[in-house]
């Protein structure tokens, strides 16, 4: 189990410094207390721990502020509160709730099927010949949706790959070369952009992006599908895209 879930005092901490960040700096401890469902008193001792430790620091009467250092702390306790529900949700979880697939052929409800990811959905053939195995939930024709449940085994599945291609930001004047961009897109199952000139340089290219918002975190999430995906970015936005390829434990290179 991660930290800050090991025990009751741990999880209390990161509530109360949550809370701390949210109302700062005039940061009441009665409404603290209200909100984490602890006495005041028990909240002023958090407080204090947490000063003296260098995570909050008090700027007077009833005034807090969250220091650099206990940013960083609540940064990397989320991170592992988020791992650990993603694993509870999917690898606990998985195999009691039911999922839609795409029926390869018809199917009817109780039938045993047999999963794959084809282009990052999932798919459903009758019959238990395959690695990961399913009940369906509904009668479906080739082609339609169908309820599954009941999951075993695990899907086949090569991680796609994931490179980051970097444009100049406008203040430099300078371009990237469309007929090289758009040669390096080619073979990627999916493109997105981060930026303006990430998005106007693929326009340039003859190439459509899938999405230009979150583009890190929607690259991320085709990878773990098994699609190649292409991120073009401002070299300004860089930085936010690999951030969310690491948070996501996605690997990636970076083409410059």
């Amino acid at each position: 189990m991660v930290d800050v879930l090991e025990n009751k005092r741990t999880a209390t901490r990161f509530r109360i410094l949550v809370e701390i960040a949210d109302r700062q700096p005039a940061v009441s401890q009665g409404e603290i207390a209200d909100a984490v469902g602890v006495t005041s008193q028990a909240v002023s001792e958090y407080i204090r721990a947490l000063v003296e430790e260098g995570l909050v620091e008090k700027e007077g009467r009833s005034r807090y502020r969250v220091t650099k250092e206990g940013v960083d702390w609540l940064f990397q306790s989320a991170s592992d509160v988020r791992r650990f529900a993603d694993h509870v949700t999917d690898d606990v979880l998985g195999s009691v709730q039911e999922d839609a697939a795409i029926a390869e052929t018809d199917i009817g409800e109780g039938d045993a099927v047999s999963l794959s990811l084809v282009d990052g959905l999932l798919h459903a053939t009758p019959g238990e010949g395959g690695p990961a195995t399913g009940v369906a939930t509904t009668d479906a024709t080739a082609g339609e949706v169908v309820g599954v449940t009941g999951f075993e085994g695990v899907i086949d599945l090569e991680l796609g790959d994931v490179t980051v291609i970097q444009v100049p930001p406008v203040r430099s004047g300078d371009h990237r070369d469309a007929g090289e961009l758009a040669a390096e897109c080619e073979a990627a199952d999916v493109v997105t952009a981060d930026g303006v000139e990430a998005v106007v340089s693929l326009r340039d290219a003859g190439v459509t992006p899938a999405t230009h918002f979150a583009a890190g975190e929607v690259a991320g999430e085709a990878a773990s599908r098994g699609l190649d995906v292409v991120v073009v970015a401002s070299a300004d936005n860089v930085g936010r895209v690999t951030d969310a390829l690491r948070d996501m434990g996605v690997s990636y290179e970076v083409d410059r």
